[in-house]
């Protein structure tokens, strides 16, 4: 029985050294809608895909309806699976890696063997399928990536028994600035679709001599036509006041736009006084608009703004770092698997 299980263990480390090993990436279904977080997720699992790991993306149904529409066809190269009427096939030296919404899920799979680790972008969610007093160690979670330093502080005040790695986004070479001048468009971006709805009707109200100036709701578009929309735009307005990151800003500033925003609960730590036009109280966001636009009109916007926009961006445009980062973080995880198998054998030996 012994020489059975030293058997598999070793068959283990030789899967985790040959990245043979599955690492499982679990998405949402958007129903072909773009959505930033499932963006970051294919872009970590095609970085392990292109550099030899068994990444695969785990999904909870057969029809799928995948990210064709609204990103590149390369990422759809990477092997799919789907739960519905399968058995997920799982071994000790394998990886789940479960967005911070799949609470009920992490219950599911609490009994599989395998490595588990939480990838949380957006902390509200964090405890939304959680029942009380559950944590995620308790379903055999103990690591969690995350996106940046401030989110990664306010979590593990709550998640005080996992470990905590951070992998920051990248703005892809997609969005950049567009040769000609910009055009009366004002992009808005918000997280509720009503939020949008109320700006537009209450701005067109309270200043009318503006309706010469278009807002144009970008969210939902695949990733080209999104930076295509965005670069037509003078501004851009950012309303999501749980944001755990902020993706949108960031490619606001690749195309040297600027950003008027209403500052999240939990200010990222990309953003300062000068990079953007932040307020803390919605209800002026209107009339911050069209001051605006009548700086705009007479040329009259500070320099600086554009100048700490491109100082801000440039740490998010570096795509070999993001993957560099993505590949050094997994090899640890597998080489942290390696060495607690081999401490198993060497106990059975004793």
């Amino acid at each position: 029985m012994e020489n059975q299980l030293k058997e598999k263990v070793l068959n283990s480390i030789k899967n985790l050294k040959e990245k043979k090993s599955r690492i499982y990436f679990m998405v949402q279904d958007t129903k072909g809608n773009a959505k930033a977080s499932i963006r970051y997720i294919y872009q970590m699992a095609k970085v392990l895909f292109d550099n030899g790991y068994n990444a695969i993306i785990l999904h909870e149904k057969d029809d799928y309806a995948g990210t064709t529409a609204w990103l590149e066809e390369d990422y759809m190269k990477i092997p799919h699976k789907s739960l519905e009427k399968q058995n997920l096939e799982v071994s000790p030296e394998d990886f789940l890696v479960i967005p911070e919404i799949y609470g009920f899920v992490m219950d599911q799979v609490k009994n599989l063997p395998c490595g588990k680790i939480v990838i949380t972008q957006q902390y509200a969610y964090m405890l939304e399928t959680l029942n009380p007093g559950q944590s995620w160690n308790q379903f055999g979670f103990m690591k969690c990536i995350t996106t940046n330093s401030k989110q990664k502080e306010y979590i593990e005040r709550i998640m005080r028994q996992c470990t905590f790695d951070i992998i920051e986004p990248y703005v892809s070479e997609k969005f950049k600035p567009k040769n000609l001048p910009a055009m009366p468009i004002i992009g808005v971006h918000t997280k509720e679709q009503s939020d949008a709805i109320n700006l537009i009707k209450a701005f067109y109200l309270k200043f009318p001599q503006y309706r010469w100036f278009t807002f144009r709701d970008l969210r939902g578009l695949s990733e080209t036509e999104f930076a295509n929309s965005l670069r037509d735009c003078f501004v851009s307005v950012w309303i999501d006041p749980k944001s755990g990151f902020g993706t949108f800003p960031l490619e606001s500033m690749k195309c040297n736009i600027p950003v008027i925003g209403k500052i999240p609960d939990l200010q990222p730590d990309w953003m300062n006084e000068d990079n953007g036009v932040w307020i803390q109280d919605q209800t002026i966001m209107i009339d911050v608009i069209a001051d605006f636009i009548q700086n705009w009109l007479e040329d009259n916007l500070n320099p600086k703004l554009y100048e700490e926009m491109l100082k801000t961006i440039e740490r998010y445009s570096d795509k070999q770092k993001f993957e560099d980062g993505v590949v050094k973080l997994f090899e640890g995880y597998l080489t942290t698997r390696v060495n607690a198998f081999e401490q198993q054998i060497n106990k059975t030996e004793e």
